[in-house]
């Protein structure tokens, strides 16, 4: 072992960015269960789940279309040069 690697054994943590990191943690899990608990069936929000996907669908159509225009853009400017 050399001096550095002694150093990192030695090394104190902070309590308060323990807590902060475990409290982002906690608040992380808290924000996937909720919602995946709430769409499931039976529950307030079965229907969200085809609502969502619907959207999900729109918005990746919306994407291609402005991919291809950039991609038209692009082309015509390269024509000018």
């Amino acid at each position: 072992m050399n001096l550095l690697e002694t150093n990192n054994l030695f090394k104190t943590t902070n309590p308060k960015q323990n807590m902060k990191n475990a409290l982002k943690i906690i608040s992380g899990l808290i924000l996937l269960v909720i919602p995946i608990y709430l769409i499931f069936p039976g529950m307030p929000l079965e229907t969200w789940g085809t609502a969502a996907l619907d959207l999900i669908k729109g918005g990746i159509t919306i994407l291609v279309l402005l991919a291809g225009l950039i991609l038209i853009i692009l082309g015509i400017n390269e024509i000018k040069r």
